[in-house]
């Protein structure tokens, strides 16, 4: 028995990167599309918003000596190329995939149209958000968070390297504590850096709730599906 009907999965670019310095490990992204067909294959509805970070970070434009704008948009054309990689390796497993992008690529993807997602959604297609929200300065967290209000999905799924959140890096701090629950002003006042405060604030006002864990290990989207008790859940409550 699912425990949720429809998700937005939050990829960031880095997950997408696996053990490489750069650019999409093939391993990764076929790892990525295989524990979505397990889902899809139990009825669930997913869409994925996807990050650019393996490519290319707007927040890193001064090492370019570019504009934060310019850099922005950058990274949200990275967002198309890897959601056009994993629409590839999603339908290569069978899995019905459309691109939906905040910028107009026809060439590549469909624009974004809400109704459009919903419908593609309920037809039992996966539904890829690229390009951001469109603008430059907000997140793809930020997007993840809209785009899950604007099609009424029950839950974010945002997939990382780590297994939860950690009141410090665990990577560097081997004394790192991990938060098994968590509300959304803990997030904020404690400066987690979970998502960024825009993110936090729109599931908030909406109450959707938040699952941070670990991509990496293989099965975990079915077991947060199924309502294992992996990572750290982000809501109102704080049981």
């Amino acid at each position: 028995m699912v425990k949720y009907k429809r998700i937005l999965l939050k990829v960031s670019g880095e997950a997408l990167q696996g053990e490489r310095e750069y650019g999409i490990d093939p391993q990764m992204i076929i790892s990525v599309s295989r524990q979505i067909k397990e889902i899809k294959d139990l009825g669930v509805e997913v869409a994925i918003c996807i990050g650019g970070g393996n490519i290319f970070r707007g927040t890193e434009a001064h090492i370019y000596h570019m504009d934060r704008s310019s850099a922005d948009y950058i990274g949200m054309l990275a967002t198309v190329i890897n959601g056009m990689a994993l629409q590839n390796s999603l339908e290569k497993e069978g899995v019905p995939t459309r691109v939906l992008t905040a910028i107009r690529i026809e060439k590549c993807a469909e624009p974004y149209i809400r109704r459009k997602a919903i419908r593609h959604l309920e037809k039992g297609r996966a539904v890829i958000f690229v390009s951001g929200t469109g603008n430059p300065h907000f997140s793809t967290d930020t997007a993840s968070a809209l785009r899950a209000i604007e099609i009424g999905a029950e839950v974010i799924m945002k997939a990382t390297k780590v297994d939860g959140v950690y009141n410090s890096d665990p990577a560097k701090d081997k004394d790192a504590i991990k938060y098994k629950n968590l509300t959304y002003n803990e997030v904020l006042n404690k400066e987690l850096g979970v998502m960024d405060a825009t993110a936090i604030s729109l599931c908030k006002e909406n109450n959707v709730p938040i699952i941070v864990f670990n991509l990496l290990q293989e099965g975990n989207i079915k077991r947060v599906i199924l309502g294992e008790e992996i990572g750290s859940f982000i809501n109102n409550n704080t049981k």
